[in-house]
């Protein structure tokens, strides 16, 4: 996967199921954190001049700068942060969720959460961030629809 832009797969649905099956593939959590790390490096940039706080997600402990374009038809996140696992956990979201119409985000709880272990395995700061994170998403799905 060298594409930055997303979405990679063609539904929600598919890209959960990928993330299921590449997260399966490590043994414990230490290659899990590592290969988030690694994912997080794969977020598109973040031009310097949308990290503002009027575009900075409340309910994270480190920072986090999340911005939404598009309509109903198609809603295009694009986000950033200060911590490489946070920046792993966005591009998580941003695979299911980012290039999609409205009602299909609305349509899609984050399954890919539990599927993988990270409602087990963050820390609680960090389940905090993600849930925010995933509540901007569905928010701007339900403005937009």
């Amino acid at each position: 996967m060298t594409d930055r832009h997303f979405p990679l797969e063609p539904t929600a649905a598919e890209a959960q199921a990928a993330i299921r099956d590449e997260f399966a593939f490590f043994s414990d959590w230490a290659e899990r954190y590592q290969y988030l790390i690694d994912l997080g490096r794969r977020l598109p940039p973040l031009d310097d001049a949308l990290r503002t706080e009027e575009n900075r997600l409340l309910g994270c402990q480190s920072k986090v700068w999340i911005v939404c374009e598009g309509d109903a038809g198609r809603l295009d996140f694009t986000a950033a942060s200060d911590s490489a696992i946070v920046s792993g956990l966005i591009y998580l979201a941003l695979r299911v969720y980012s290039g999609r119409a409205a009602a299909e985000i609305l349509a899609t709880e984050p399954t890919f959460v539990a599927d993988i272990g990270l409602s087990r395995h963050l820390s609680p700061t960090r389940s905090n961030g993600l849930s925010a994170l995933l509540a901007f998403i569905r928010e701007r799905a339900q403005q937009a629809a």
